[in-house]
């Protein structure tokens, strides 16, 4: 006897329609799988079939055939369980076939038919027609995270036996409301604010200017000055996500297995702080079967790479790719994948391997070779690529003892709000959201200078000797400051201040 049941599986980060056909007809007692399963889904035959023995169920002596439809899709991870169970189940006559056709199924069994939670659960909720079905039934811990995806029943379920009642008495189970509106009221606060830190008054101005216009940012200081401090922070002053940016969002930490089933990250940007031991596949993603790497996971937020030399050269070159086009291209020998990465890179170092090169209070030991050796492993192009470049200072003991208390968090984001609200509208005919994506051409649209600003650059780049993209990235930072000033144009303050954060190239390149 055959029977269809419906499931999703991902494809990348998206998920695509699965049916699962079962066939139960005679020959020797065996299951076959067939549809391009990986060992996971191969092994469900076994979590199935003891499942199904041990919910007082009699599992066909027969010869049982599974086909996962469309066979040219690789089939990965145990999610299918469910589905495959109610297949069978379905075939000996325990379930009516037509009442399977209403719904989707998606979880993995444990032995005694328990279903256990599963990743990328809110991308195949939002991938499923509520039109062409009444719900999607899944394991009750995937339940809230499903429930993002309005419009669609859930109906969550804690084992095999769960499932059999609701759909021999669909009223047993009352669908799950959305929680997307609840979420959104009940957002956690961040832990950390600006408040905390004492003194660094220019370092958290470029931390504005860098939020205000989704710039990138390297910080230079001898140890213990504050740079992680500042940089975790620096999520706490950047706009809110929009709906669309949080489902997003969330939609790439399901799949990567690192969501929050409680939903206490919901509406939170995304902080990203990788070790410097990883390889240039966990920082950008790949793999045999391709995987998001860190700069994906923290897509519309914040990636923070703390003491930036120390990581492998081959890793950072890697980065320089999704900074500019902010988006990951993997290419394999059977598939091609694309992966998301638009965000804030925050990059932190010392300014010689001791340290304390800058520190007016302690003496550095490093010859000149090793501090050049040292810096020389920040490349040309990858520092091109960092729009602002901040020096810290240590801070002076007037400075820690002091009881003022700083600007707050909230206070410095109603500002940068402000200057994103005027870029929106700047930019809502080019598809772009800041200041920090804009191309070439449209520096030349929005950046345009008057007399006194194009003297000052041109100084500025005699001087400096900046690259042509360090010259588009001056631009941008300066009509960032525009706008946080509320100025139309940007007048020679702003270029002089955004040519300030670019002293450090002299500083490498000399």
């Amino acid at each position: 006897m055959l029977n269809h049941v419906y499931s999703c599986c991902l494809l990348d980060l998206d998920a695509t329609p699965i049916t699962v056909e079962v066939d139960v007809t005679r020959g020797l007692p065996s299951i076959i799988i067939v549809g391009l399963p990986d060992n996971a889904v191969k092994e469900s035959k076994e979590r199935v079939r003891a499942a199904i023995k041990n919910n007082g169920y009699t599992f066909p002596a027969q010869r049982v055939t599974v086909n996962l439809s469309p066979a040219d899709i690789k089939k990965e991870g145990p999610l299918l369980d469910l589905p495959i169970a109610l297949g069978i189940l379905a075939s000996s006559g325990k379930i009516a076939p037509s009442i399977l056709q209403r719904f989707v199924f998606i979880g993995e069994l444990s032995l005694d038919g328990r279903l256990r939670p599963v990743k990328g659960v809110l991308a195949m909720a939002c991938a499923i027609n509520p039109r062409e079905f009444a719900g999607l039934i899944l394991p009750e811990e995937n339940a809230k995270e499903a429930a993002l995806a309005e419009g669609l029943p859930i109906f969550p379920c804690r084992s095999l036996s769960d499932v059999i009642h609701f759909l021999q008495d669909p009223s047993q189970i009352t669908a799950m409301p959305s929680t997307t509106q609840k979420a959104w009221q009940h957002k956690m606060p961040y832990d950390v604010d600006f408040s905390d830190i004492k003194g660094q008054a220019h370092v958290k101005r470029g931390l504005e200017i860098a939020a205000a216009g989704g710039h990138n940012v390297l910080l230079v200081g001898p140890p213990g000055s504050g740079k992680t401090m500042l940089s975790r922070r620096l999520v706490t002053i950047l706009p809110d996500l929009t709906q669309e940016e949080a489902l997003e969002t969330l939609k790439i930490q399901s799949a990567a297995g690192f969501m929050d089933t409680d939903l206490k990250t919901f509406g939170l940007r995304p902080f990203r702080a990788p070790h410097h031991t990883a390889s240039d596949i966990s920082l950008v993603g790949g793999g045999t079967i391709p995987r998001p790497g860190e700069v994906s996971l923290a897509h519309n937020g914040v990636l923070f790479l703390d003491e930036l030399p120390e990581f492998n050269r081959n890793v950072l070159e890697a980065l320089r790719q999704p900074l500019e086009d902010h988006v990951v291209h993997i290419a394999r020998a059977y598939k091609s994948t694309k992966f998301p990465a638009r965000f804030m890179l925050i990059a932190a170092m010392n300014p010689c391997p001791c340290g304390w090169l800058t520190d007016p209070r302690k003496e550095c030991h490093c010859s000149p070779p090793k501090i050049q050796k040292y810096l020389s492993k920040i490349s040309g192009p990858l520092l091109d690529r960092i729009d602002i470049h901040l020096e810290v200072p240590s801070l002076t003991s007037p400075e820690l003892l002091s009881k003022t208390t700083s600007e707050s968090s909230a206070s410095i984001k109603k500002r940068t709000s402000q200057a994103r609200h005027r870029q929106l509208l700047r930019f809502k005919k080019a598809k772009i959201f800041c200041n920090a994506q804009m191309s070439h051409r449209h520096t030349q649209d929005f950046c345009a200078l008057d007399a006194a600003s194009q003297k000052i650059f041109k100084m500025a780049i005699d001087e400096l000797h900046f690259s042509a993209r360090a010259h588009d990235k001056i631009l941008k930072v300066a009509r960032t400051i525009a706008d946080l000033s509320g100025e139309t144009s940007i007048l020679p303050e702003h270029i002089a201040e955004a040519v300030q954060y670019r002293s450090l190239d002299r500083n490498f390149y000399c």
